[in-house]
């Protein structure tokens, strides 16, 4: 019989700065250590994922921006965006700012579940006019990592719990938590699940979600791989970071309609 290790660090004290590859999360707390319940140590965690995909839930609408830094090949891949999204039925607007300033892309499941709208802003391609992709285009692929449906708050969260509940069948991780750390200036408290050494079960060797404190919102998450040698930082491989969010805004059925004048799809 193998014998399963399971061990969780419940990180309570010392200032502690979280390395996330081109900036830092400061994840600054004090207190006495405190012993999570018994069982998996990362029942604790996804317990509180689950207590933020409610929140989420109590969400209508909302808009803010989106950062996304992916590992596409062997290149990190960083682009920020406006975003519109309405939770049911599931519909989102992108504006991109940078790469590709201008280019827009609009998805609702409610009026064509297979393909979303894109046109670019500028440049040889904008004069081609708005294209309807399929979700897993290839030129759509070849920039991102997931498809427009996984897009937003709520993905966001349950991706990541789908994955800690996979991994709570087995051992070998570690957990902490940083309850007053902070994404930027938003207060949040992070939950942090590595692995000390690759198994095929574990998809990566690190993994975060951010919550802001003051809503419960989920804000951030993070998916580092496994170095390829001790000492050596863990590569990234995604991040998505959601912020200056406004919810429950009121947005409209022409927010997300191609008719809308205010965008520029032909």
């Amino acid at each position: 019989m193998v014998q399963v290790r399971w061990t969780v660090i419940v990180t309570l004290a010392a200032a502690v700065w979280l390395q996330v590859g081109g900036g830092t999360v400061d994840a600054q707390s004090g207190g006495a250590g405190v012993t999570p319940p018994a069982g998996h140590p990362l029942l604790p965690a996804i317990a509180k994922a689950k207590a933020a995909l409610a929140k989420v839930d109590t969400v209508v609408d909302y808009e803010g921006t989106l950062t996304k830094r992916e590992l596409i090949g062997n290149t990190l891949n960083t682009q920020m965006m406006q975003i519109r999204v309405r939770q049911k039925p599931f519909a989102v607007y992108l504006k991109y700012a940078a790469p590709n300033e201008g280019r827009e892309v609009l998805y609702d499941v409610s009026q064509d579940p297979g393909k979303l709208l894109v046109h670019e802003g500028s440049g040889v391609k904008s004069l081609v006019g708005t294209l309807a992709l399929p979700l897993n285009d290839p030129q759509i692929l070849a920039e991102t990592r997931h498809q427009v449906t996984d897009l937003g708050l709520r993905r966001l969260v349950e991706l990541t719990i789908k994955q800690w509940e996979l991994e709570s069948q087995y051992g070998e991780i570690d957990v902490k938590y940083f309850p007053d750390a902070k994404m930027g200036r938003i207060e949040c408290e992070v939950l942090q699940a590595t692995h000390p050494r690759p198994r095929k079960q574990f998809p990566y060797h690190q993994s975060r979600l951010f919550i802001e404190k003051a809503t419960g919102l989920p804000l951030r998450v993070q998916n580092f791989g496994f170095p390829q040698q001790a000492g050596v930082e863990p590569p990234l491989i995604e991040d998505y970071a959601y912020t200056g969010l406004k919810t429950n805004i009121g947005l409209k059925p022409i927010d997300f309609s191609r008719t809308n004048q205010s965008y520029q799809f032909k």
